[in-house]
């Protein structure tokens, strides 16, 4: 019997229709870049000044950095990876009551899909997905969290104070960076921000060329804080049109600028398009934590960086609904609220 399955389905894995992706959607591997092309390696030990001119330079240029020295103990991510892999390890019968069809519901387990635009069908993405919310300031979310494995309460509620802290300080850097006040963006989040994070588990597939992990996107919030599996280069980056692999280096945290951060700053920070691609013969576990302003904050370009401002002014809440709307289409969000007289295309 597998040592993995589906919390929908009991039967051992096997690459059915319902995981096969359209043509236009496959990830054509061939294509892809090598990992010599990766994205760049920001390092918290370096002096101010390089580190703000690093941050600035990888968030232009690919929206993307791996951070290293980051000062979250490995032992503690290692200890995350593999209570997620355990967890999503559980028997069927332990996950099916978790399971909801629903798109990042709190405390339940799903599959992301594409939606075909013609016959509606639904294509799921070769991957299981668990979510849920957290808070800063009050933990009373970790009640909410499975209590199977034993030591998975404990253990994600340590790394996500980590990861906290750990937010703070890249936002005071990225403010640094702008050249603004260094609680600038942390400001704009609001006094009640929405937390929340996700655990993804991608099994082996037999065929990587005929599904996706998880379909080309961008994230909606203003930052991600993504803890990878090494060695198994399934996250892929576009830039330029194109795609590069990224391969987690030896305890690095990977950073993603969020849409809300480039519309902040006028797309000078992108929010870069990615997917995750399959591994024939290893599975890829990833814990990821999105930061994102609260539900009623104002988002719009940030006036002190001067400039046109390309999009209009909206609440985080008109954009989660704008996002809802688009549910299983390749979401182009943060498109709908450039403003009419602006000619230039997204980055994404």
């Amino acid at each position: 019997m597998a040592t993995f399955q589906w919390a929908d389905d009991p039967n051992p894995l096997s690459l059915t229709p319902k995981f096969m992706v359209p043509n236009e959607n496959k990830p054509n591997l061939a294509n892809v870049s090598d990992l010599a092309d990766s994205i760049p390696t920001v390092d918290m030990n370096s002096d101010n000044e390089t580190l703000l001119r690093d941050i600035s330079k990888a968030c232009e240029e690919y929206g993307f950095f791996q951070l290293i020295n980051h000062g979250i103990p490995d032992e503690l991510c290692r200890n995350v990876l593999q209570v997620i892999t355990d967890f999503f390890h559980l028997p069927y019968e332990a996950k099916v009551d978790m399971l909801s069809t629903t798109h990042m519901e709190d405390g339940k387990i799903f599959k992301y899909y594409i939606k075909n635009q013609e016959t509606k069908e639904e294509i799921f993405m070769w991957g299981e997905a668990f979510f849920h919310s957290w808070d800063p300031i009050n933990d009373s979310f970790v009640d909410n969290l499975p209590s199977n494995p034993p030591n998975y309460r404990e253990i994600v509620a340590d790394y996500i104070k980590e990861v906290s802290l750990l937010i703070t300080k890249i936002l005071c850097l990225i403010s640094q960076s702008l050249g603004l006040n260094e609680d600038y963006l942390e400001g704009r989040l609001g006094e009640k921000p929405r937390c929340t994070a996700q655990a993804n588990y991608y099994p082996p597939c037999p065929d990587p060329e005929q599904t996706l992990g998880l379909r080309d996107h961008t994230d909606l919030k203003i930052l991600t804080v993504l803890l990878a599996d090494e060695g198994v280069p399934s996250l892929q980056v576009q830039k330029d049109d194109k795609w590069f692999a990224v391969d987690s280096k030896k305890e690095a945290l990977i950073i993603n600028v969020a849409d809300q951060l480039q519309v902040l700053t006028n797309d000078k920070y992108k929010s870069a398009c990615h997917r995750v691609v399959n591994n024939k013969d290893k599975k890829r576990t990833t814990f990821g934590i999105f930061m994102g302003p609260e539900e009623h904050a104002i988002i719009g370009p940030i006036k002190e960086l001067g400039g046109r401002a390309l999009y209009r002014e909206y609440t985080f809440c008109e954009f989660m609904e704008e996002f809802r709307n688009q549910q299983g289409k390749r979401t182009m969000v943060k498109e709908h609220f450039k403003l009419k007289n602006d000619d230039d295309e997204s980055s994404s």
